[in-house]
């Protein structure tokens, strides 16, 4: 079985600005393959060398002529396609014993690599891929702090290579540019911007994105010091007379507001894009601990927690932060409309008139555990809370009782704590007096934690020792079925 190739781009000199995916390539490849002059270095391998391994082939493909001249019948581009295809043998011979070739490639592998005159040979009878790597332009683009093109503008590279004539008409009509190959061409390349009235408007950079990183304007730079590595760069004319905005203040001190943020269950993939803009826009988080601990540090974001009980206290200090100014996010697991902090934020901001409130929901623990268990909210179901701290157990029991005998669903949170441990065995007893012993029930426990179980077993079965705070109960209805691979379902139609 033949081997795969791949040429990859390690970026302009910063190996910190190799990919990830390159980097991994590089790393498994059982043949890492380069170019270099015919001293043997390698700018290409400098950038990859902390990627290697031991024991990797290391294919070095020495140019036979760089800028000085050939005795080739073929002149310098006969040379150059001899070479290349001499490379192109010396890795197929690789990848016909089934070995993995890396190309490395500075800057981009197809934006003037040599990689892609191998790529033309090699890819047509292998199984080929290119990974992209930052450009030199991107990086001096970086190195001078403007940006390149913006709106509608057009971004012209071109070789400094280009006749004269040529290329002072290119650089007279581009919005933004780059000439690349400079080294050589540095003079013919000043006097074609010198030519087009774009001299004062010129960077030069050089070696951009290493420790020898060097952006100064064009005029300014002596020719004899040129490397072959530098580039020239035209910056977006929007922007030709840059200057950078005043800081902008932390803590806003007008329109401020307060948000309801629903964090889902647990983790980031279950946070909404909406949840997340509002997190990132806040500059205060308000809620109990655990919930504002999932949300990641930020060191422009100031941080209110408070224990669990304190809801309106919570609540008022959000609403007396946002009157002062500040953006405000109140964050809540799962929903913050169910059982959480949107219907205690909206009491007392009956006494902020002047306070906007938004709510954003957020996935709800219902949901996540009926997903992981498959689809047992399919029809009719009731959400209900187990707790009697802020409602008498009489309110509860007759809720239960009307959900059972109207033959729902039912979603039952905050089933236990360590202190409430009866209500759960009192639950199971009175629904057992309308639902039949083998109904399915599900416990879900930290869904989309770390200490993540999903439960399935019967009404009659139900251990109430087995579940507590961090539980979420889904007790069947009468045509709730547990399938042959154990995924739970309620039938959309009833009979």
């Amino acid at each position: 079985m033949a081997g795969r190739l791949y040429g990859v781009g390690v970026g302009p000199g910063d190996p910190e600005l190799v990919t990830v995916k390159t980097a991994r390539l590089i790393g498994a490849a059982d043949v890492v393959a380069y170019h270099a002059a015919r001293h043997g270095r390698s700018i290409a391998r400098s950038i990859a060398a902390p990627y290697l391994r031991d024991g990797q082939v290391e294919e070095a493909l020495l140019y036979p002529v760089t800028t000085e001249s050939t005795d080739h019948p073929g002149g310098y581009l006969g040379a150059m396609e001899d070479f290349y295809a001499d490379c192109a043998a010396r890795l197929a011979a690789h990848l016909d014993a089934g070995r993995t070739v890396v190309v490395l490639s500075e800057g981009d592998p197809l934006f003037y690599g040599s990689y892609m005159h191998l790529h033309k040979r090699l890819a047509p009878h292998y199984p080929a891929e290119v990974v992209p790597g930052v450009t030199s332009v991107s990086a001096a683009s970086a190195a001078v702090g403007l940006p390149l093109v913006e709106r509608e503008e057009t971004l012209t590279v071109l070789p400094g290579t280009l006749p004269p004539a040529e290329l002072a008409a290119r650089l007279g009509s581009a919005d933004a540019a780059a000439v690349l190959k400079l080294g050589r061409t540095f003079p013919k390349v000043r006097d074609a911007l010198a030519e087009a009235g774009r001299l004062d408007d010129a960077w030069y950079v050089e070696r951009a994105s290493t420790g020898a990183e060097r952006a100064v304007p064009f005029a300014d730079v002596d020719p004899a010091e040129v490397p072959y590595m530098s580039l020239a760069l035209l910056t977006s004319p929007a922007n030709r007379a840059y200057v950078a905005p005043s800081p902008v203040p932390d803590v806003p001190r007008d329109g401020g507001g307060v948000v309801v943020v629903g964090l889902g269950p647990a983790g980031r993939p279950w946070l909404t894009p909406e949840a997340q803009e509002a997190l990132a826009a806040a500059t205060d988080l308000v809620g109990y601990g655990p919930y504002v601990d999932r949300v990641p540090p930020n060191a422009r974001q100031r941080r209110h927690v408070t224990g669990n009980r304190v809801e309106a206290d919570r609540a008022r200090h959000a609403l007396e932060l946002a009157r002062e100014g500040a953006r405000v996010a109140v964050v809540s697991s799962g929903d913050p409309g169910i059982f959480a902090m949107a219907a205690a934020v909206l009491e007392v901001a009956e006494d902020f008139p002047d306070v906007p409130v938004r709510v954003v929901p957020g996935l709800t623990a219902a949901q996540a555990v009926a997903a992981r268990a498959g689809a047992p909210l399919g029809h009719d179901f009731c959400v209900l809370s187990l707790s009697d701290i802020l409602k008498p157990w009489d309110a509860v029991e007759r809720r239960l009782t009307a959900a059972a005998e109207a033959d729902l669903v039912l979603a039952l949170y905050n089933p236990a704590s360590s202190r409430r441990r009866w209500q759960l065995p009192a639950a199971r007893d009175l629904l057992l007096k309308h639902r039949a012993p083998e109904t399915p029930v599900i416990v879900g426990r930290d869904v989309g934690g770390p200490e993540e179980s999903v439960t399935v077993t019967t009404l009659a079965d139900l251990d109430p020792e087995t579940v507590d705070m961090r539980c979420l109960l889904i007790i069947g209805s009468s045509t709730t079925r547990v399938g042959p691979t154990g995924a739970v379902h309620t039938p959309r139609r009833y009979p």
